[in-house]
């Protein structure tokens, strides 16, 4: 349930930028990011260091894209945010008692310390591998940058909307901003299918693993 209300402000950036491109959506996952930490102070009277840790990066870097009107800097938030992750989790293993992992977990599973630290680089690694593959759909596998920077050069405009491409140009600039527009679209939804597919891919092999190292039950001798 967490996993899925933890997706909600990137369900809602997805649906945003459907219907109304990716400046939009901005904005919208920042109010819905705001609304899901003002909801769990309501109902909780506190709120985790992550997800204000996320308003945060977001507020800063959607900012950014929505005031330079530039995809760029939303499209880094995602890595941003896991390489975060990633440096909470590993410094949990030198500041404190125990592993982030066993502080979120251990009051419903009990495992050996080896086997908690073990689990918590896992998910250090898993934070820093997730961030990375970020970077190369932004860069790389949906050439969205390349596409951007040479759709700059032909309209000597920084400031583009992909989404009112049609409305904007014609000839040669519509067909590239038509295919800057299709590779972000690539990173959007990678940003949803991609990232939730791999986290819950990830969570699925961390419960096997959990099952090979959880203790077995006594056997009932029938006294």
């Amino acid at each position: 349930m967490k996993l899925l209300l933890d997706f909600f402000p990137i369900l809602l950036f997805f649906i945003a930028y459907k219907l109304a491109g990716i400046y939009v959506a901005t904005g919208t996952a920042i109010a819905a990011s705001a609304l899901q930490v003002a909801w769990s102070w309501q109902r909780h009277r506190q709120v985790e260091t992550m997800p204000l840790l996320t308003l945060g990066l977001l507020a800063v870097f959607g900012g950014l894209t929505l005031a330079l009107h530039d995809p760029i800097f939303v499209m880094w938030k995602p890595t941003l945010v896991n390489w975060l992750f990633a440096v909470a989790f590993l410094g949990s293993q030198v500041v404190g008692k125990h592993p982030l992992i066993e502080r979120m977990m251990g009051q419903a599973v009990v495992l050996p310390p080896t086997i908690w630290t073990r689990l918590n680089l896992l998910w250090t690694g898993f934070f820093i591998l997730l961030g990375a593959i970020n970077l190369l759909v932004v860069y790389h596998w949906s050439g969205f940058f390349e596409a951007e920077q040479t759709l700059i050069q032909a309209t000597g405009q920084s400031a583009i909307d992909l989404s009112e491409c049609a409305k904007t140009y014609q000839g040669n600039l519509l067909a590239l901003c038509d295919d800057a527009h299709a590779r972000e679209e690539i990173w959007v939804n990678f940003k949803l299918f991609g990232m939730m597919g791999l986290t819950i891919a990830f969570v699925i092999a961390q419960g096997l693993y959990l099952a090979r190292h959880l203790p077995e039950d006594a056997p009932d001798t029938g006294d």
